[in-house]
């Protein structure tokens, strides 16, 4: 892999970074702690046969929180808790508003791409799980792909060295930075890919599942 050869002639850490999404829950629960956990997990795995180690950063949606139509303090609060707990586990962070803003910037933002059938029923099915803005839930859905395809564009720019990390399947795959290496992986443990944050506070067992952030 082009991204992990460059980092270890240059001798750095291997960065990954990954969507952070926003779910009903205004607070940190112990599904988000597990599944950052299990993300340090992996960090400690790369420590232990590559020296530099591993860089994780999260990349807090708040444009998809917004669009799902939750409140801006909700959001800022749940995502503050994830950082605080993101930090104390040697984490970095960010805001994906703030990755669009730089790409803009560059002028990184560019085309848009309307989606394929086979997508646009994923997405359409998930809004229906999901969405709360205004409008119908068709509508949401095509809103959310029309914002991927300018964010991954954003995150390919920012952060160039990078693996793109997820919980989605590959059947996502036009929504992932193009230009980036996927690392598709489980959310909490091996069998389980419900997203933290759409999970309850205390959960009972879940299947594997692939709602879009």
């Amino acid at each position: 892999m082009p991204v992990v050869e460059a980092a270890a002639r240059a001798g750095r850490p291997l960065e990954f970074v990954q969507y952070w999404g926003k779910g009903p829950r205004t607070g940190i629960a112990a599904p988000d702690l597990a599944c950052l956990d299990y993300l340090g997990q992996l960090a400690e795995r790369v420590r232990q046969v590559y020296a530099p180690g591993a860089l994780f950063r999260l990349i807090f949606t708040d444009t998809h929180a917004s669009l799902n139509g939750h409140p801006a303090e909700a959001a800022d609060a749940y995502f503050g808790a994830i950082d605080a707990a993101a930090q104390a586990r040697g984490f970095a962070s960010t805001r994906l508003s703030d990755v669009v803003a730089f790409a803009r910037e560059i002028g990184a933002d560019t085309p848009q791409e309307e989606p394929t059938g086979e997508i646009l029923a994923s997405l359409i099915a998930c809004a229906a799980k999901w969405y709360r803005g205004e409008g119908s839930t068709e509508q949401g859905a095509l809103d959310y792909h029309r914002m991927n395809m300018v964010e991954k564009r954003a995150v390919a720019a920012a952060f160039p060295e990078a693996v793109f990390v997820t919980f989605n399947g590959s059947e996502f795959r036009d929504l992932f930075p193009a230009t980036m290496p996927v690392f598709y992986m489980y959310s909490l443990r091996r069998g389980v890919g419900v997203k933290p944050w759409f999970m309850d506070a205390q959960p009972a067992a879940q299947p594997a599942g692939q709602p879009v952030a």
